[in-house]
Parts: C-alpha cells; structure tokens; sequence
C-alpha cells in the first residue's frame, strides 16, 4: 500500500527552492533532495552497482555478516520505518531476519514513487511483512508511520546508506533531534556513517568512469527544465567532484562551461564561465563520531560495525 504525499505543495516547493539558490549573488546552490526525481532515483541505483562505489556494497556486507547480531538487538521491534529506502535491496536483510517467525510492519519512506513501486516489488514476497509505504519527505513519514503502531509496539528507523552525510553537521544533529522527538525511548535508530578514506577510493566514487554519476548530476536540470519550465542547455555543464578536507565533505557540483543566460518561467539567471552549481555535500566521519552524535541528540550508541575493505560504518542508536 502506498500513501501519497503533497504533489502540489512539493512542486511549488521545488520551484521556490530553485529561484532562491540560483538567485543567490554568491556560491550558487540548489538542495540535493531534488535530485531524487523517478529518473534520478533509477540513474542512483545505477550508482550502487558501478565498480567505484563500494559504499552500497560496505553494507550489504555487514548487513549480511553481522545479520545475526543486529537481528538480536533488533529483535523486540515490531516496526520498521526506512527514511529513504531506495529499492530495499539492502533492507531485505534486515526485514529476513526479524520477521522469519513474527508478523511486522515495514513502513519505507521516499519522495519518488517509482523507488517505492520497486521497493514493494523486492519485499513483496517476504510472508511476514506488511508494506505500507509513505510518498513525502522523511520527517512527515516518520510521524505518519509511528502515528499508526500498535500500543505497546516498538519502533527502529532505517537511515542507510550516507544519507546522514548530505547534511551540513549541525543540520544533521538537528534531524537527528527530530527523529529522536518523533520516536519514543527505547526506539531505536539504525545508522549509515561512511567515514574518511584515501581520495584515490574516495573521488572516483563520485566521479565514475562511465559519467553515470554526471548524469545523476545533470538531471537535476533536466528536471528543472521538465517541471519548471527552464531551459539549460545540459551539454554546457561539466559534472565537477571536489574534496574539501577542512569540513571533510565530497561536493558535487555543475560548472558552467560559458557565460550563459538560462530562463526558468520567465526568470533569468546568468552564469559566469566557470561559475558553478553547488548541488550535493557528502561528508565524511571518523569511527569515533557516530557516538558522539548520539549523544549530543538524544540517544546512545549501543552497537557498532564496520566494513574492513571499504570504510564504512553501520552505527545502532537507542532511544533515551
């Protein structure tokens, strides 16, 4: 079952979004949750499996290995709420190992509908678990799912991946805050950390030998042509990948290749030659952080498991 979010409401957003970052007369920016459109979560997914990224693979691996003892800690939790589940190919693992000889509920949580259309199908066979899936922005699909657990039911959040990372560190205590308000004490949140690595591993990964990772980038504005009305021309974009080691982030960014004039219903936007689009931030963590963050929003670390061959961290959090 899936429950649909505010299209209008998410268009206009959009398109308030778009005007203010591009307006800006500095360092141009536009939020990266837009690039997470049903093209761009299909072009993402393609990321997953190329070569240069071992994130996606770091944990599938501790999911598969360390299955058993997450499965433990997990174990009295009869909701699970995934904060961006992508296609659940990851959370299979998860969802197998709780629910092999109980009945629960997996409530994934996206702003695309065809990630949650594909999502439905790879967990639709799993005999013990009902899918209620949720179309609208993470915050708003937590507090839709908990509203409809059972008394006395205990919740664990899902936020895999490095999704914690596109956030700046202080927004990103603050959305822990909120998850941790949402829930209530003894919840638990489950939490990807992809931490610091050589940049020979690093770069590529967000600059792939294919461009699909450039494409990924570019699409965003395709989409702002597509449901905005701009017209940038795409081919006059670079796809740029930068490491900035004093706040330990990857930045995506798209630099213009010339001075251009672009239109976006009616409103003109010029960009200098060289002039770029700043539309991701990835940061990266120490091993010794995920707990720290714990404890500065409301929980604490009672777990934690690592990938040896690509640095990666699977951080479990309760609620206190």
């Amino acid at each position: 079952m899936l429950i649909r979010g505010g299209v209008t409401e998410t268009v206009d957003s959009f398109a308030l979004d778009v005007r203010s970052g591009l307006g800006r007369a500095g360092q141009k920016e536009l939020p990266s949750k837009y690039l997470y459109d049903d093209v761009g979560s299909a072009l993402f997914e393609a990321i997953t499996r190329l070569p240069e990224y071992g994130l996606t693979r770091a944990e599938e691996r501790i999911l598969r290995d360390h299955s058993d003892d997450i499965a433990e800690h997990l174990s009295a939790h009869d909701m699970v709420v995934e904060l961006g589940s992508g296609s659940g190919r990851k959370t299979r693992q998860i969802l197998e190992a709780l629910a092999h000889d109980k009945s629960m509920t997996y409530c994934p949580i996206e702003i695309s509908s065809s990630a949650l259309v594909r999502c439905e199908r790879e967990l639709d066979d799993l005999a013990h678990v009902s899918i209620l899936g949720f179309e609208t922005e993470y915050l708003d699909g937590l507090g839709n799912a908990v509203a409809r657990r059972e008394p006395g039911d205990s919740v664990v959040v899902l936020f895999l991946g490095s999704s914690i990372g596109n956030f700046d560190r202080g927004p990103a205590d603050e959305f822990l805050r909120k998850i941790r308000y949402a829930i209530k004490p003894g919840d638990m949140l489950l939490l990807g950390t992809d931490l610091e690595k050589p940049l020979t591993q690093l770069i590529p990964a967000y600059d792939d030998a294919l461009g699909v990772t450039g494409a990924f980038n570019r699409n965003l504005l395709a989409r702002i042509n597509r449901e905005l009305g701009g017209d940038f021309e795409l081919s006059q974009f670079q796809h740029v990948a930068l490491y900035n080691a004093r706040e330990r982030r990857v930045e995506m960014h798209l630099r213009s290749m010339e001075t251009q004039i672009v239109t976006i219903d009616g409103t003109r936007f010029t960009l200098q030659c060289d002039e770029t689009i700043w539309t991701e931030s990835c940061y990266k963590y120490r091993r010794n952080e995920p707990s720290e963050m714990a404890w500065r929003t409301g929980f604490e670390c009672v777990a934690q498991w690592v990938d040896g061959e690509w640095p990666f961290a699977e951080n479990l959090f309760v609620a206190v």
